[in-house]
């Protein structure tokens, strides 16, 4: 079987194009593709596949095997792949994910798709919705034991929940020890991917991810779009904002006209393989 590993921002996944490929059981590739020492090595698995309602669909896969609903670097990736692999001659693209349609606007040089903005949608602000057990509507500032330390988390989904706090240094935060605490946290039916954010002016900050299934990665679309959300209505940053994670920067803006998320970043080929373990 026939793949291509590809990153957005150090974000690696592995993608299958489904148009010419079958993948029976993704769940048991993902893992087995994943394994960084015996198989490929990734944060998880893509396919690309006909869509119904858009011109593509995308599912996706953490490394454990579980579906995620959406995956901002993810999209970015697919919608470089699908140009420059000749799938489409389309520059905006309607892709249809778990988390909703997105809209890919490709930015397009000579043929190469050198950056790729997500129309990532509405962020979603209500408890119940993102979902987290909590009073407030907005979730902002809702205070959270982590073991030994209390945290003010900003809840917003992107399509998938997310949990933001505020840290002065984010380089030496020990991300592992809090972030599987908060992954699980009761308060999270369906777990959580927090982010701890570093604030350096009204126009730029950094962060770091643990995602739930995939533990820390090198960066995250849909947790950098939550980040400016929260940066928003934190009153950290403007509506627009540079957000560095390990593997790049992206920028983000919560537009006030259409209340929409629009990130902008790269997307890169790293090599195609072919698979031939059986599943």
């Amino acid at each position: 079987m026939r793949f291509t590993k590809m990153q957005g921002c150090g974000n690696d996944y592995i993608y299958i194009n489904c148009f010419e490929e079958k993948v029976e059981n993704p769940e048991k590739l993902a893992i087995a593709m994943s394994e960084r020492h015996f198989g490929v090595g990734s944060d998880g698995l893509v396919l690309i596949m006909p869509s119904e309602t858009g011109d593509f669909r995308m599912r996706m896969f953490n490394l454990d095997g579980s579906e995620g609903k959406m995956c901002g670097n993810a999209s970015r990736c697919v919608g470089k792949y699908v140009y420059e692999r000749g799938l489409t001659d389309k520059t905006l693209v309607a892709l249809e994910t778990l988390g909703g349609m997105k809209y890919l606007d490709l930015h397009v040089k000579d043929g190469i798709v050198e950056s790729v903005t997500v129309d990532m949608g509405e962020p979603i602000l209500e408890a119940a919705q993102i979902p987290v057990v909590s009073d407030k509507t907005p979730v902002i500032g809702e205070t959270v034991q982590l073991l030994d330390k209390t945290f003010d988390f900003t809840c917003v989904s992107m399509g998938n929940p997310h949990a933001v706090a505020f840290v002065d240094n984010v380089k030496d935060f020990p991300l592992e020890t809090y972030g599987k605490v908060s992954e699980t946290h009761p308060m999270y039916p369906e777990q959580v991917n927090t982010e701890f954010v570093e604030v350096i002016n009204e126009g730029y900050v950094k962060m770091r991810v643990w995602e739930r299934g995939s533990g820390e990665t090198w960066a995250c679309g849909t947790g950098a779009s939550a980040v400016a959300v929260a940066c928003f209505l934190n009153g950290k940053t403007g509506r627009k904002v540079d957000v560095e994670l390990i593997g790049g920067t992206l920028t983000i803006e919560w537009k006030e006209e259409d209340n929409h998320v629009y990130m902008t970043g790269p997307a890169e080929f790293s090599f195609d393989g072919v698979w031939l373990q059986e599943v």
